[in-house]
């Protein structure tokens, strides 16, 4: 494909996920649709498909619309490029660039418009992140890096990066966590290295990773909301008797196979009560997922302040669950990959108000700005 049809190609699938398609799968599709297309192509699409959805509100200002002809056009403009050299006509590239397709001066914008952030979520965003408001949304505009957890039931962090240098795959300590590994060179070849074959490393974020080394080692231990289970894997490589559960068990489908290769053993449960205590029962809880928006943009977008309100009742209905399943001077640990305060510190301040006799331990906060993901920690104990 040259590159004026993966636009094109990429026009096309925004303009189903606009319609209301989900963003992997409108990619799925066309990429089965379009059997001509190389890996290449296809990782080029992909990577202009979550470069408009991180920047949907600024791309589309640039580019005169709200359509996926527009967020291109956007991004073009934004990248300091001229539109007319790829939007041609000419063979399977967009058609010619009109009059009434200018778009606008970012220069003109506002904040949240150029912050490519919801109007509704601003004053949210702005009490809880403070001064970090601009930085924090300004890096979700931009690609995630990649981090892989180095999986201490195997390896080590140095053995890791050996291992991956040796396939020519260059990564860098993360400061955030003693196994984390930033990928800095050929980060689509890790899921085809021996190293992630082998389970010397699994791909996690660097914050989600400082999350679970924040936690007691060793013990009982279950992961309430397992979900894919990482955070399942990583308890296990430092030592704990791993149980995990997830309100979908469909989500820890592919769990028995990564804790194979990763050479350690979880049980999933859905009989909780019957397996406590614990002595650690973590509830990483959905969420609004606003921290993780570089690598899920199309989250931004499509949360509404109702499904927000469901949210926090949810996430307050687990904690209730889930601490009677703690063992007597044990943990409970409450996360969410959230930056909003409502949904973080305040969450954990009801709970304790509810007179459930626990107290706050430890509490931890991550952004963007901190390099991973945007995470939130609060490590509960029972009161004296």
């Amino acid at each position: 494909m040259t590159p004026a049809a993966r636009i094109a190609a990429a026009i096309a699938v925004l303009d189903e996920i606009r319609a209301g398609d989900a963003a992997e799968r409108a990619l799925t599709n066309w990429a089965r649709r379009s059997r001509y297309a190389g890996s290449g192509d296809r990782a080029a699409v992909r990577d202009h498909v979550f470069d408009a959805l991180r920047c949907r509100r600024s791309f589309g200002w640039l580019g005169g619309g709200e359509d996926g002809r527009a967020l291109m056009l956007g991004a073009l403009r934004a990248g300091g490029e001229d539109p007319s050299v790829m939007f041609t006509g000419e063979g399977h590239a967009p058609a010619p660039v009109t009059a009434d397709e200018e778009g606008q001066s970012l220069a003109t914008a506002p904040e949240a418009v150029r912050l490519d952030t919801p109007d509704w979520l601003v004053p949210d965003l702005k009490a809880s992140l403070g001064d970090d408001f601009a930085p924090v949304m300004e890096a979700l505009r931009h690609r995630a890096p990649v981090f892989l957890r180095a999986n201490l039931a195997r390896t080590t962090r140095d053995e890791a990066a050996r291992a991956l240098a040796e396939e020519g795959i260059e990564t860098r300590s993360s400061p955030l966590a003693e196994t984390a590994l930033e990928v800095t060179a050929r980060a689509r070849a890790v899921s085809g290295s021996a190293a992630y074959r082998d389970g010397l490393v699994e791909l996690q974020d660097a914050a989600s990773q400082a999350v679970v080394e924040a936690l007691p080692r060793g013990g009982r231990a279950l992961d309430y909301c397992a979900g894919g289970g990482g955070k399942s894997l990583a308890l296990a490589a430092r030592g704990a008797e791993v149980f995990a559960h997830d309100a979908d068990p469909g989500r820890m489908r592919d769990l028995p196979a990564r804790a194979e290769r990763a050479g350690v053993r979880i049980t999933q449960l859905q009989a909780m009560d019957r397996a406590a205590p614990f002595d650690l029962v973590l509830t990483d809880v959905p969420c609004s997922g606003s921290g993780s928006w570089r690598r899920a943009p199309e989250g931004k977008w499509r949360l509404t302040g109702d499904m927000l309100e469901r949210l926090e009742q949810t996430q307050a209905a687990i904690l209730r669950r889930a601490a009677p399943l703690v063992a007597p001077g044990g943990v409970l640990a409450y996360a969410t990959c959230s930056l909003l305060e409502r949904e973080n510190a305040a969450q954990i301040r009801r709970f304790m108000a509810e007179g459930t006799g626990w107290h706050l331990a430890e509490e931890h906060r991550f952004t963007p700005l901190d390099g991973g993901d945007g995470f939130y920690l609060a490590v509960l104990r029972h009161k004296p």
